[in-house]
């Protein structure tokens, strides 16, 4: 056991804690998460199980967050996979994953990209769960989507958000 006055870090563990409701500290924390809404189309079964022609996947994402309460953010994590060949559809799944967040004391230029970010990245292994079963209950191989950077996604738009509004200004001036 360490002594007292070797600690590594001060905890500050001698103050008293503030009454409920009274911490102004950020919080943030995962309240819920969901399906909002799913689809499985197999529209060419049993008939697409024999194609033997490589199929062309086709995958797109959205990220949507809107404020349900002062403290309360729901994230919306929207796939849509489909796989098609020159034969047809062999399978198309939407899926809306969202989550609600809690989020209290945190200033908006850290809430931005906590909701459009590191949120959906909390999410994705479960949405990604989710498609990969919808897949094969379909009756084809799970579908395993790559991980996802969506930090580095977040911060390229915001970048290139960035360089339009200074082209937009300077073809103004």
């Amino acid at each position: 056991m360490a002594d007292e006055g070797n600690i590594i870090s001060d905890l500050n563990l001698d103050q008293d804690p503030l009454a409920n409701g009274e911490d102004t500290g950020p919080q943030i924390g995962l309240i819920s998460q969901y399906v909002k809404d799913l689809s499985v189309e197999n529209p060419n079964a049993p008939e697409s199980y024999q194609w033997t022609e490589q199929p062309e996947m086709h995958i797109d994402f959205n990220i949507g967050a809107r404020s349900l309460a002062a403290d309360v953010h729901e994230i919306e994590l929207k796939i849509n996979a489909a796989s098609k060949t020159s034969q047809g559809t062999a399978f198309a799944i939407e899926l809306v994953y969202a989550a609600l967040i809690g989020m209290r004391n945190v200033p908006d230029e850290q809430a931005h990209p906590f909701l459009f970010a590191e949120g959906p990245r909390l999410i994705f292994p479960f949405a990604r769960r989710i498609i990969a079963d919808a897949v094969r209950d379909a009756g084809y191989p799970p579908l395993m989507l790559e991980p996802i950077d969506f930090n580095g996604l977040y911060f390229a738009q915001l970048q290139q958000r960035q360089e339009e509004e200074l082209a937009a200004g300077a073809g103004q001036a």
